[in-house]
Formats: structure tokens, sequence, C-alpha cells
């Protein structure tokens, strides 16, 4: 009788008290990570961009100072905000264009070890990336590799490259290729080849095949490489600093300025408030406005 009772004292409690679900408790110590190192970070930024200027009053004051700061008509941050999403585009555009073929060439080639070979493309990711930039300096500069090679064989010389909006360009394509190769190469090793195979015999032709077969299997790849490359693109600094030469400024080196130079974190938060906003909602729009469905093949 008591072994009942006490059965049943357990059976209460643990409809008062619902377990946790296992996969709750698996996941905790990645949804703490998220929280520490993402959460946390965005919530102190988004604290300050609303401070007293110039100040370090986090989470005591409350002002739309910094923001009508920004917006004001003799400030010219808007044009860094310009140059960072239309070279984060155009460097988006063109990495679809120039990786897609070689994410394709590396499948047909390799096949099931495309994967592997596309991770050769990252491996200069290992060296830091201002000392990648510093060589291509060393290439394109006056008197250097480009130059000094074409007076060597008997020409005039290089043309002028570095410290141009060009260069920053090239540099932000050269910086995030791994970045769009990557997840397309996986989106293209994806398809089945039965499925190519299949379509073919039955008197499929090769644009017919690439727009209903291969393009919609690989999409989620590429729309993945895309999204990676955009985003960060938008935050670029370090190539408009040392191949553009400052030619342009980015909206990344007017918040590194705020937060150092001028020892204004309210205003550098402000402007990385809204650069995540703009950056934000300019992803899910272009996400809403594309058929995911029929992109994914769900009908």
């Amino acid at each position: 009788m008591s072994a009942i009772v006490s059965s049943q004292q357990e059976k209460a409690e643990g409809a008062s008290f619902p377990a946790v679900p296992v996969g709750l408790r698996a996941a905790s110590p990645v949804i703490l990570l998220l929280v520490l190192g993402f959460l946390a970070p965005l919530v102190t930024v988004a604290a300050y961009a609303f401070a007293t200027p110039k100040s370090f009053d986090v989470f005591r004051s409350f002002t739309l100072a910094n923001f009508a700061a920004i917006v004001e008509p003799t400030n010219t941050v808007w044009t860094s905000f310009v140059w960072s999403l239309s070279f984060a585009l155009a460097t988006t555009v063109l990495l679809a264009v120039i990786a897609y073929p070689i994410a394709y060439g590396l499948n047909r080639m390799f096949g099931k070890w495309a994967g592997f070979v596309s991770v050769l493309f990252v491996f200069p990711l290992f060296v830091s990336e201002n000392v990648r930039l510093y060589g291509w300096v060393l290439f394109f500069i006056k008197n250097g590799v480009l130059d000094g090679g074409l007076k060597w064989l008997g020409f005039s010389g290089g043309p002028e490259l570095l410290y141009t909006p060009g260069a920053t360009l090239f540099g932000m394509l050269y910086v995030y290729l791994p970045f769009m190769l990557f997840p397309m190469s996986l989106g293209l090793a994806m398809i089945p080849r039965d499925l190519v195979d299949a379509a073919r015999d039955l008197g499929a032709g090769r644009l017919m095949i690439w727009r209903e077969i291969e393009l919609p299997l690989a999409m989620p790849g590429i729309l993945i490489g895309m999204l990676l490359t955009f985003v960060l693109g938008a935050g670029a600094i370090a190539e408009s600093k040392i191949l553009g030469g400052q030619s342009v400024i980015t909206i990344a080196q007017d918040i590194e300025i705020a937060f150092t130079y001028a020892q204004n974190w309210p205003l550098g938060s402000a402007l990385a408030l809204l650069l995540v906003v703009i950056v934000s909602g300019l992803a899910l729009f272009m996400l809403s406005k594309l058929d995911l469905d029929r992109i994914l093949g769900r009908r």
C-alpha cells in the first residue's frame, strides 16, 4: 500500500514539475554560449547606443541624441553606409558569378572529393587577412611585382590600381571568395548524378537540366554563400584601409574611429546598431521576395 502511495506522489510531483526535455538539456551549453557570446554583447551595444554622448553611462541614461547626430544634414556618415552596402552587394553578385563555375568544375572533376578540395580554398584563412592584403600591396605598388615585372619585360609599367575603390573591391573579392565557394560547392555536391542522367536520357537539354534540376537543388548552398558574403562584406574595413588607402571610408571604419580616436562609444554603438538593422532588414527583405519553397524543391 505504501508503495502505491509513494508512486502516486511521484506521479503528482512529476505532473507539477515536468521534467526538462533531454534535447533542451543537451543544447544548454550551446544556448549558454550563444547568450554569452552573441546576445550579451548585442544588448550591451544597444544599451550604449541610447546612452549620453561621449560618456559611459550605459544602462543609466536613455537618449536619442546619438541617432539625431547621425541624421544631421552636415553629417556625411551616410556616404559610408552607401559605400559599404554597395561594395557588399557588388562583391556578392560578382562572387556568385565567379564561384559558381569553379564550384561546378570542382564537383564534375573531383566528385565526392569536391568538398575536400574546396577546403583547400579555405587554407588562406589561416593566414592573417592583413598579411595577405599587404602581399597584394607589394604586388600592385609602384616598382612592385607587377610594375617591376612589366618594366623588366620592356613595357612602360603597370597601371595605377592601388589605393582606389577598384582595389578595395578586388580585395573583398579575394578575401570573401572562400565564404562563397565553400557553401556553393556543398550545395552542388548534393545534386544526385542519377537524376541528371535520367533527365538527359528523357531528352532534356543542358540548359533545361541546369534550370530545372541543378540550380534549384544547389540553391540552398548558393543562398547561404550569398548571405554570408553580403553580411561580411557590409562590415569590411581592412580592404578599404590597406588596398584602398582610405580613398573611400566604409561604415566599419567610422565605427572604429568612434570607439577609438573619438572615444565616443555611444555614437559608435548607434552606428553599429543601425548597420545591424539595415543589413538584417535587407537580408530579410530579399529572402521574403524569393520563393523559398520552389527553390528548395518543396513544390
